[in-house]
């Protein structure tokens, strides 16, 4: 046996070992129903609540949802989307299921947070605004992201820009009728969300029907 034969047997036996080895191929399902139903389901309470739905106007019932399904999955479902490859889910989950627990913990009293502004509640209103307006540049910036992908998210994060804005406003301005706008976009927000997860569960071959998401076509660069 010649030295190029030898070394190409040796290499076959690296690869054999190789191959034998390596993990099994891991296969990842579409967390992209998970994140977008705990995003709406957690959207529509504090949204009902905004718009005092039932005369409910203290919203500290949501802070368990915000937690959990709005915080914790959809948290899961960002870092899910990351070994798949997809940037921008990645990012847009992980961000807001950070946002509902950061929402959450101000509203929950041993968090301090209320606590440190006793006697200057003006002054917590002015800093919820900017909080708000923070997340509506974020949310600004992921729409724009979303400009080439399909028009339900974009509807999505255009209408959720409208919802913080508006809660912004009514939370710089104290004034009620500003935030129950906020509440009723944010109930649409929601809704457009159940929508686009619904469209995410619905996979091809397993279900009767589908929804559309109004796919953009996009140009392939060569």
């Amino acid at each position: 046996m010649s030295d190029t034969e030898k070394a190409n047997s040796t290499h076959q036996i690296y690869d054999r070992q190789a191959k034998f080895n390596a993990p099994p191929p891991m296969r990842i399902a579409n967390p992209g129903a998970l994140g977008l139903f705990s995003f709406a389901s957690t959207t529509f309470i504090l949204s009902l609540y905004n718009v005092n739905t039932r005369g409910v106007a203290i919203p500290n019932v949501v802070v368990g949802m915000a937690c959990f399904c709005g915080g914790l999955a959809q948290l899961l479902a960002g870092m899910w989307e990351f070994p798949r490859g997809n940037v921008f889910g990645a990012t847009a989950f992980t961000s807001y299921g950070a946002f509902w627990m950061s929402y959450a913990t101000i509203l929950i009293p041993n968090s301090g947070i209320a606590a440190a502004y006793v006697g200057h509640e003006d002054e917590m209103s002015q800093a919820i605004g900017i909080y708000l307006i923070t997340w509506f540049m974020f949310t600004f910036l992921l729409m724009l992201g979303a400009l080439r992908r399909n028009v339900g998210f974009i509807a999505l994060l255009f209408f959720l820009c409208i919802t913080f804005v508006l809660l912004a406003v009514g939370a710089w301005s104290a004034k009620l009728n500003i935030t129950k706008a906020g509440g009723g976009f944010g109930i649409l927000t929601a809704l457009i969300a159940y929508y686009c997860a619904l469209s995410e569960l619905l996979v091809k071959g397993e279900s009767w029907f589908g929804l559309p998401l109004g796919t953009i076509k996009q140009e392939h660069m060569d």
